[in-house]
C-alpha cells in the first residue's frame, strides 16, 4: 500500500512539475451569413476593430463592424470555400504587410504577395495597414522640388516632396498618363515609386508595367494591384497597404512617391462593402464617413522633420469625374484633402493638347515653395497668361477686328500653348524646361511659325548643348538662372541658324 501511495505521490508531482499554464484561450466564433466578400459570425465576444479572423478553410478577413449579437466581416481573396456554420477563430493581430527593399520592381496584390510569377520576396519586416499619420510637430514645410517632367505641370502646378497632389479629369483625358510620366522622370533622383492600381483591368496593369519595364523605371517602383475582378475588400485595402510599404521607405530618410489610380474605385468599393454589412447609407448611398476613408490615407503623405531623418512621401491621388463635375461628392472629399489639383479639361485633351491642363481650375497650394529659383523667375506670370489668353480665345471667336494689343496676346497664347504641349513618355530635365520657357517669355519664340516651334525646341536644345553647354550645368548646380546676357547671347545666335518653315 505505501508503495502505490509513493507511485501516485510521485505521478501527481510530476504532473505538476510538466504542467504548463496557459495564459491565452483561443477564441472562436461560428459563422452565420457568408457572400460577396462578406461574412458574419457569432460567439467573437472579445474581438477588435480591424483584427485578422482566420478561418477553417486557411482564408484571412478582418474584423470590420462590431455588433450586438455578431461581427461583421470583410474576406480578402477567395470566399467561395466558406459556408455557414464554418469555425473562424481570432489571431490577436492586427493587419499587416510585407515591406523592406525586397518589394522594389515587383507586382504585389494588395496582401503583398507576388502575382508577377517571379517567385516569393524575402522581406524582412511588416508595418500595419492602417497606421496613424505624422503629428505637426513631425512634419517639416514642402520646399524640395518633385519633378515631374512636364514643363505644364512643373511651371503651373509645381509638386513639392511631401505634397498631395490631385489629379482630376474625365475617363480618358490623360490622368494616368501624367502619373506614369511622373514615375518615369524620377529615374537617378533618389526616389522610390509605387503605383497602386485600384479596380483596374488587368491587361491594363500588365501594359503599364511593360511601359515602366521598358524606360527601366521597374528598378525603383513597386506595383499594388487590386483588379477589377477581385472583391471589394482588396480594392478597399490597397490603398492602406501601399502607403504602409511607402511608409518603411520613408521613416528610413528615404523619398517615395505614390500613385492612387483611382480613389473614385476605391470609394465605390468601400460603398458596396459597407452596404453589405448593412451600415447606413448617406448621400449617394456612400456610408457617412466615406470623408474619413480618404483623409486618414492622404494625411500619412508628409515631409519628416529632420530629427527623424527627413523622409518624405509625395502622393498624386487620381479621381474621375463625370461630365466634368468637379463637385460631385468624392471629387470635392479629396479636393479639401489635398494639397492643390491638377484638372484635365476633355475638350482640350481632344483638341490634341497634352497635358490638357485647365490653367483656370487647376492650382498648387504649395506654389513657388516647390520650384526652383530658375523655374520661379521663368513661370511667375504663365498661369494666368494662359487662363487669360483661353478667356481671350473664346471672346474673340464672335469678332473679327482686333486691336495690336489683342492681337500680339492671342499670338503669345498660341505660342504658349504649344510649348506646353509634351508627347507621351518624352519627360524633359528642368534645366531644358527653363531654357524654353525663358525663351518663349523674354519674345523669342514671338516670329517663329506655330507649327515649327516643337522643331525649334529641340534644336535648340541640341544647340545649346553643344555651344553653350554651361547654361546647363549652371542651372543644374545653383538652381537658378545663368546671366540674362548669356542666355540672351545663346537664343540670339540660335536665331540666327534656325531657318522657319515656308510654305
Amino acid at each position: 500500500m505505501a508503495t502505490e501511495n509513493e507511485d501516485l505521490s510521485s505521478l501527481i508531482k510530476n504532473r505538476i512539475n510538466t504542467f504548463q499554464s496557459v495564459s491565452e484561450f483561443e477564441e472562436i466564433g461560428k459563422v452565420t451569413y457568408i457572400g460577396d466578400g462578406i461574412a458574419r459570425a457569432k460567439g467573437l465576444e472579445n474581438v477588435m476593430s480591424g483584427e485578422l479572423l482566420e478561418f477553417s478553410n486557411g482564408s484571412i478577413g478582418m474584423a470590420q463592424n462590431l455588433e450586438m449579437t455578431d461581427v461583421g466581416i470583410i474576406i480578402f481573396g477567395a470566399y467561395e470555400n466558406i459556408h455557414e456554420g464554418d469555425i473562424v477563430k481570432r489571431t490577436g493581430k492586427i493587419m499587416e504587410v510585407p515591406v523592406g527593399d525586397a518589394l522594389i520592381g515587383r507586382v504585389v496584390d494588395a496582401l503583398g504577395s507576388p502575382v508577377d510569377g517571379l517567385g516569393s520576396i524575402e522581406t524582412t519586416g511588416t508595418r500595419p495597414v492602417e497606421n496613424a499619420a505624422p503629428g505637426v510637430m513631425d512634419r517639416q514645410s514642402v520646399r524640395e522640388p518633385l519633378q515631374t517632367g512636364l514643363k505644364a505641370l512643373d511651371a503651373l502646378v509645381p509638386i513639392g516632396r511631401g505634397q498631395r497632389e490631385l489629379i482630376i479629369g474625365d475617363r480618358k483625358t490623360g490622368k494616368t498618363s501624367i502619373a506614369i510620366d511622373a514615375i518615369l522622370n524620377q529615374r537617378g533622383k533618389d526616389v522610390i515609386c509605387i503605383y497602386v492600381a485600384i479596380g483596374q483591368k488587368e491587361s491594363t496593369v500588365r501594359n503599364m508595367t511593360e511601359t515602366l519595364k521598358k524606360h527601366h523605371a521597374m528598378d525603383y517602383t513597386i506595383v499594388v494591384t487590386a483588379s477589377a475582378s477581385q472583391s471589394a475588400p482588396m480594392l478597399y485595402i490597397a490603398p492602406y497597404a501601399a502607403t504602409a510599404m511607402a511608409e518603411e521607405f520613408m521613416h528610413n530618410g528615404k523619398h517615395v512617391l505614390i500613385v492612387y489610380d483611382d480613389l473614385s474605385k476605391q470609394a465605390a468599393a468601400y460603398r458596396e462593402m459597407s452596404l453589405l454589412l448593412r451600415r447606413p447609407p448617406g448621400r449617394e448611398a456612400y456610408p457617412g464617413d466615406v470623408f474619413y476613408l480618404h483623409s486618414r490615407l492622404l494625411e500619412r503623405s508628409a515631409k519628416l522633420n529632420d530629427e527623424l531623418g527627413g523622409g518624405s512621401i509625395t502622393s498624386l491621388p487620381i479621381v474621375e469625374t463625370q461630365a466634368g463635375d468637379i463637385s460631385a461628392y468624392i471629387p470635392t472629399n479629396v479636393i479639401s484633402i489635398t494639397d492643390g489639383q491638377i484638372f484635365l479639361e476633355s475638350d482640350l485633351f481632344f483638341s490634341g493638347i497634352r497635358p490638357a491642363l485647365s490653367a483656370g481650375l487647376s492650382v498648387s497650394r504649395v506654389g513657388g515653395s516647390a520650384q526652383i529659383k530658375a523655374m520661379k523667375k521663368v513661370s511667375g506670370t504663365l498661369r494666368i497668361d494662359l487662363a487669360s489668353y483661353r478667356e481671350l480665345e473664346a471672346f474673340t471667336q464672335f469678332g473679327s477686328d482686333l486691336d495690336v494689343s489683342t492681337q500680339k496676346r492671342l499670338s503669345r497664347g498660341r505660342r504658349t500653348v504649344e510649348i506646353l504641349k509634351q508627347d507621351l513618355h518624352k519627360t524633359l530635365d528642368v534645366e531644358k524646361q527653363v531654357l524654353i520657357l525663358y525663351a518663349l517669355t523674354h519674345g523669342f519664340i514671338d516670329s517663329i511659325p506655330v507649327q515649327d516651334i516643337e522643331r525649334y525646341e529641340s534644336e535648340l536644345f541640341k544647340f545649346v548643348k553643344m555651344s553653350y553647354p554651361n547654361l546647363f550645368s549652371i542651372i543644374t548646380e545653383t538652381k537658378d538662372l545663368p546671366p540674362t546676357e548669356d542666355l540672351d547671347e545663346a537664343l540670339k545666335a540660335f536665331a540666327g541658324i534656325f531657318i522657319p518653315h515656308v510654305e
